[in-house]
């Protein structure tokens, strides 16, 4: 049986050592859940927040198949939960991810430069009550807002940034997820915006908020175009991580 675990800190040693900063927001229950199998002494976990799910600790097929409707990307611990996901779900697609390091230290001067790039005739805006709004009429920009439960979430723990032309949001970069140290950055821009260096000028400046704040706007890339963004932002890659895509609406729990 699945229970979701109330008491976080039951699950922390299962994923120490893993530096993922979406696994931290479930742990510190910002946003996400936690679930496991035993609720008193828990030997294996699956962290659950967006459509990410981390597996860590004993690996256990019950927990590998408690999935929701719609896409997930699914993290192994080690080769033996990879196996499970794969005897779970065959269909799904096995990913290479580019982890990011998470003690960056950035040049603001640089930063602040990129900001001067933005073009005439757009405009760099912080996501409001009505800008959120906005974020949730097209999937290209929904996913700068859809992890938080509600509006007034987003509001309170979450930090984006959009940039606008003729009233429209055509790039942004803005918190997929919240922790108590910082955020993780999610960034996207419409195809034909890009080349213009929209998502550098959205992430320079959601960074600089970021950091006047004393938040981590920590990274993490799906591909290699995010990785090379990353660097021109002062990041520096960490490692290459499997994933799972599963994209069956099969709902097991």
């Amino acid at each position: 049986m699945i229970y979701e675990l109330d008491d976080t800190s039951k699950a922390e040693g299962l994923f120490e050592g893993w530096q993922e900063t979406l696994i931290y927001s479930c742990l510190q229950k910002i946003m996400g859940k936690v679930y496991v199998t035993d609720p008193e002494k828990p030997l294996s976990a699956s962290a659950f927040v967006g459509c990410f799910v981390f597996f860590a600790g004993k690996p256990d097929l019950e927990l590998v198949k408690n999935k929701p409707c719609g896409f997930v990307i699914m993290t192994p611990q080690n080769t033996e939960w990879a196996e499970l996901i794969e005897k779970a779900y065959p269909d799904a697609k096995k990913i290479t991810r580019y982890a990011i390091r998470k003690d960056t230290h950035f040049d603001t001067e640089a930063l602040k430069k990129n900001l001067d790039l933005l073009p005439d005739g757009y405009e760099l805006k912080s996501i409001d009550e009505e800008l959120y709004d906005k974020c949730l009429e097209h999937p290209v920009t929904t996913d700068f807002v859809s992890s938080f439960e509600s509006k007034e979430k987003y509001l309170e723990y979450g930090r984006g940034i959009v940039i606008l032309k003729d009233g429209y949001i055509v790039s942004g970069a803005s918190s997929y997820t919240r922790y108590k140290e910082g955020i993780e950055i999610e960034v996207d821009t419409f195809e034909p915006e890009r080349r213009k260096h929209l998502a550098l000028i959205a992430c320079s400046a959601l960074i600089l908020n970021c950091l006047e704040e004393g938040l981590y706007p920590s990274w993490d890339a799906h591909n290699l175009n995010s990785v090379h963004l990353a660097e021109k932002l002062g990041y520096e890659p960490d490692h290459e991580y499997i994933a799972y895509e599963v994209a069956s609406d099969q709902r097991t729990h």
